[in-house]
């Protein structure tokens, strides 16, 4: 997964039509949309950066991740949100999920992916619930557009000197009474953590 991917993403809602505009997600826009993302892993620590670059405007969040007793256990997302750990799927399969379904932040909103890995090729796949209740399904493909990551792709929109890897993203969409950044809609923040 390391490297500097290059992702198209789609979606369709739970009866299969294609979603145009997205409200549920934790970043609401347009269908379809770009992002580059940039991924680092030395074996204990991971780092992912989502770079919006066409379809919609300017966005960027930034993920974390630890290797603990074996395992890859993500930083939590925000406020009230569970844990969440990366499970291997066998050779090039990896799910992101949570790591109790028990949890009540995901009867807020849950969104387990499965990423699948061929070489410079990759497709992830996401259920997304809100409220308990099926919202949308996200289709991704990706191509690996660079293997390294120590500065900003030439696709990247971002200023020149920006680091790769943003601040942790941290959302609100697992607390009970969210906080919406009522400027852009978003459930999502920039926080030093």
């Amino acid at each position: 997964m390391v490297g500097v991917w290059r992702d198209e993403l789609t979606a369709t809602d739970a009866e299969g039509v294609p979603v145009l505009w997205d409200h549920h997600g934790g970043i609401p826009g347009a269908f379809p949309y770009t992002n580059l993302v940039y991924v680092d892993f030395d074996g204990v620590k991971y780092q992912q950066t989502n770079v919006t670059i066409a379809g919609r405007d300017l966005h960027e969040r930034s993920f974390t991740a630890t290797v603990r007793d074996g395992v890859l256990i993500f930083d939590r997302l925000g406020p009230e949100a569970p844990e969440h750990r990366g499970v291997s799927g066998g050779p090039g399969l990896v799910w992101f999920v949570a790591t109790n379904l028990g949890d009540p932040g995901l009867q807020r909103y849950a969104e387990p992916d499965l990423i699948r890995i061929d070489g410079d090729r990759r497709w992830r796949d996401t259920v997304l619930w809100r409220n308990g209740a099926l919202a949308r399904l996200l289709h991704v493909e990706g191509t690996r557009v660079s293997v390294s990551t120590t500065e900003l792709h030439p696709l990247d929109p971002r200023p020149g000197g920006t680091a790769v890897h943003g601040q942790r993203s941290v959302t609100t969409n697992y607390q009970s009474q969210p906080q919406t950044d009522t400027a852009s809609g978003s459930e999502f923040q920039e926080v030093q953590l």
